[in-house]
């Protein structure tokens, strides 16, 4: 993982080709990974300037933005790590640059491509393409070029807005695309939700620091389908063929969701906890893209609020933390006292089966210290032999020492010291 700050000394220190050779990948590629990081780096004929005193200042590294790449890691595409979501709430907001932006913007630039080489889904079905960190656009294949092109256009108003769009390591709920908004089947997950494509990333508008996510969605309508030659067809669209002698076509009706070309907008906060939510939704009779100026007004004034809901969303959040803590701490205390009385438990078994085992290797030595005065009334014969085998009899029968008892048994606090006894960790 390398962060922006050590690319930046890392690009200024050799050439591009000697820096890309440590992380074995192109000159090129590592040009774009400093692009996406937003990282200067030195103009090419840089270095033969240097060494004859006539390079320019190396510029500034410039302070990272709501949306910014904060750091690269050389698995997978560039870059996708750690990114400065947003800015605290109560932050002031970067200062705002109008400009004219047209043309393709960059999340629509070959996102097309990766939309139509996605999953099989069936004729007429919304796609789900391959790729994951992609613009938040759900279509069919014949409504994609609309979405997209509306995608387009919104974007660009909002970065003429002064407004950055961009991919934020942030939340994305699952949305309905159903053209009359059905009841969820259960409380968390909107109905239908597991047959939709959803990203990654979401694309996120920054207007000052304040993040808005933005969901270009296909709405699907109610329809009834009829089965005719091995497909089905809108019922509307069914022209029965005229009866014939002896034949009986097979058909049959179903209703289905089917995509119908209109578009909806939703534009929501991508911060867990903020529930805050606009829709914008096109009609047979009106479409989406003449109200954009209005959609970006509508973005723009709702600013404060979200703002306001962000900082409640970072008190609750202080609080769920405070309250974690607090009852971690509770079931650290709750687990030292099992411990110890754990522990204080185990010290008493050990030291009454010392004990008891003492207590009956003496009554074991004296039935040894009985036999042996016993054999001292026998025989000289009688009585060598008898002390041989009370030897062997006190060898297999162990220790007999009453200090190697004692010295195995463990008190309290050599089983578990108490956190009140720990020294603190340096």
């Amino acid at each position: 993982m390398v962060s922006r700050e050590e690319l930046y000394e890392l690009v200024w220190s050799m050439a591009m080709m000697k820096a890309a050779e440590k992380f074995s990948v192109s000159g090129s590629y590592l040009a774009r990974v400093c692009s996406v990081l937003r990282v200067p780096r030195p103009e090419r004929g840089y270095w033969a300037k240097l060494n004859v005193g006539k390079a320019p200042s190396r510029p500034a590294l410039p302070e990272a933005l709501p949306g910014d790449q904060l750091s690269w890691s050389q698995v997978g595409d560039p870059p996708a790590p750690r990114v400065r979501a947003f800015t605290a709430a109560s932050e002031p907001a970067p200062q705002r640059v109008r400009r004219v932006v047209t043309g393709v913007h960059g999340l629509i630039r070959g996102a097309r491509q990766h939309y139509e080489r996605g999953y099989k889904v069936e004729e007429g079905c919304l796609l789900r393409p391959y790729k994951r960190q992609l613009v938040d656009v759900t279509a069919s294949a014949k409504g994609l070029g609309k979405a997209l092109a509306f995608a387009n256009d919104l974007f660009n108003a909002l970065e003429s807005a002064g407004h950055r769009v961009c991919f934020a390591s942030l939340d994305r709920p699952h949305f309905d695309e159903h053209e009359k908004i059905l009841k969820p089947r259960h409380q968390e997950y909107p109905y239908n939700y597991r047959h939709l494509w959803q990203p990654s990333s979401p694309t996120v508008v920054y207007v000052g620091s304040i993040p808005f996510g933005l969901a270009v969605i296909e709405m699907t309508e109610e329809v009834l389908m009829r089965y005719v030659n091995g497909k089905y067809i809108r019922e509307s669209e069914f022209r029965p063929p005229k009866p014939t002698r002896g034949y009986v076509e097979h058909t049959w009706t179903k209703t289905s969701e089917i995509p119908c070309g209109r578009l909806r907008l939703v534009v929501y906060s991508p911060v867990s906890d903020v529930s805050w939510s606009l829709s914008f939704q096109e009609t047979i009779e009106r479409p989406l893209t003449p109200d954009i100026a209005k959609i970006v007004e509508s973005i723009e004034s709702s600013t404060e609020l979200v703002r306001k809901e962000m900082i409640e969303a970072e008190e609750r959040a202080e609080v769920r933390e405070r309250e974690w803590e607090e009852q971690r701490a509770r079931w650290a205390r709750e687990e030292d006292q099992r411990r110890i009385a754990e522990s204080i438990e185990e010290s008493q078994k050990q030291l009454t089966d010392v004990i008891q085992s003492w207590a009956k290797v003496i009554s074991v030595e004296q039935f040894f210290k009985a036999v042996e005065e016993r054999a001292n009334s026998l025989p000289e014969a009688q009585r060598g032999q008898l002390r041989e085998r009370l030897q062997l009899a006190r060898e297999f029968n162990g220790t007999q020492d009453p200090l190697d008892f004692f010295s195995s048994w463990k008190a309290p606090d050599e089983r578990y010291l108490p956190s009140a006894k720990r020294k603190p960790s340096s």
